[in-house]
């Protein structure tokens, strides 16, 4: 329903002529005098009344609402916001005289130089230098340096930092002195937003009550922002056609999905499969792309300069690339060109050592391997 709203000199415009009608004689409604005063006074009243109404009513939409009261419109059918996802990359703990044996235990907090993001050193058992007994990370006598992971403290795309912007260690480690960041941290996403949320909530409604492989698609992303996937029906794990069978790969940007997060993935899955069918959820595989060119550029610039800005926005590209995406070769040099506007002119670019299309296959993911421009 479309409401007739009106401003507050329409209001009082309407006032002034009901009373003049009903007085049957000439009134004083100048500005002013106290008839229009209080005629005034109650349009302020009927204003403040139709702006609650419109509170009311946008509450209460979930085209309309925002923030908490869109939460609590969703919560209704058993839908929740999204949380943030928190930032993770790798810093290097370095020292000046490596003569004895240091850790670096899990948990040990360091910071941007401007000391507004916190990271926290993450275990990771797969590492050489991590010691499950010391739950840290090893460096031994005469080792300069250790590689750790860590993740944000904080979840959001504010932990998405550039290399270099890590520098301050938090509690002093003994053995250990300096701590940088040699590549960018990625993969910090903020909360949903209000759109996506909408948009979700339309996908939750149109999901219900079906086996469809938009509802499977919708049980995938409630369990993380960020995620990529792929479904191939009718076929099995390894390819061959098989009714009743389909396969989800999955990616959340890195190449690499965690296990438990393939395992929140299927479960997600099993509450909305078709009865009866058979699904198995994987990682993608990784096509790795080797990109090679030569630069001119612009007297007035610095070669080393663009050259490192377009090698970053080459990888930024074929990082960002889904799942099932191809890498065209005809697409690099137009990065480059468009990376810097100093760049003259792009030569000898090669892609795995050719110029062919890499092609990763529907379940498969290109990511960024050696980038080298000259």
């Amino acid at each position: 329903m479309q409401l007739n709203l009106r401003t507050f000199d329409a209001i009082v415009a309407s006032a002034a002529a009901a009373v003049q009608g009903a007085a049957q004689q000439v009134l004083d409604l100048t500005v002013g005098s106290v008839l229009r005063a209080v005629l005034e006074a109650n349009a302020g009243l009927g204003l403040w009344l139709q702006w609650l109404i419109l509170q009311v009513l946008q509450t209460t939409r979930a085209a309309t609402s925002s923030g908490p009261d869109l939460d609590t419109w969703v919560a209704d059918f058993g839908l929740a916001r999204l949380p943030a996802v928190s930032a993770t990359g790798a810093v290097t703990f370095a020292r000046f005289a490596p003569v004895t044996v240091a850790l670096v235990p899990v948990g040990t907090l360091v910071r941007t130089s401007d000391g507004t993001q916190s990271f926290a050193v993450i275990a990771d058992p797969a590492d050489a230098a991590f010691s499950a007994p010391q739950n840290g990370y090893q460096l031994a006598a005469g080792q300069g340096q250790v590689t750790v992971p860590v993740q944000a403290v904080t979840a959001g795309s504010a932990g998405n930092v550039q290399a270099g912007s890590i520098a301050l260690i938090v509690a002093a480690i003994p053995g250990a002195d300096t701590v940088s960041n040699a590549a960018p941290t990625t993969g910090g996403i903020d909360g949903e937003s209000d759109p996506a949320l909408r948009l979700r909530f339309a996908a939750f409604l149109n999901s219900r009550s079906q086996a469809t492989a938009a509802a499977v698609g919708y049980a995938i992303t409630t369990v993380q922002q960020g995620l990529q996937y792929t479904i191939q029906e009718n076929v099995s794990q390894a390819g061959v056609v098989q009714p009743g069978c389909f396969v989800v790969t999955v990616d959340d940007g890195s190449g690499h999905p965690p296990p438990a997060l393939l395992s929140a993935v299927g479960a997600a899955i099993e509450a909305v499969r078709p009865l009866g069918a058979i699904w198995t959820v994987v990682p993608p595989t990784v096509a790795t792309a080797n990109v090679t060119m030569t630069l001119s550029t612009a007297a007035s610039a610095t070669h080393a300069t663009v050259a490192s800005a377009v090698a970053a926005a080459l990888v930024s590209f074929i990082d960002a690339l889904p799942v099932g995406a191809a890498l065209p070769w005809s697409r690099l040099a137009q990065i480059a060109y468009g990376a810097s506007p100093s760049v003259l002119n792009v030569t000898a670019v090669t892609l795995n050592g050719g110029s062919a299309d890499l092609v990763a296959g529907q379940g498969g993911v290109v990511k960024a391997g050696t980038v080298t421009v000259n």
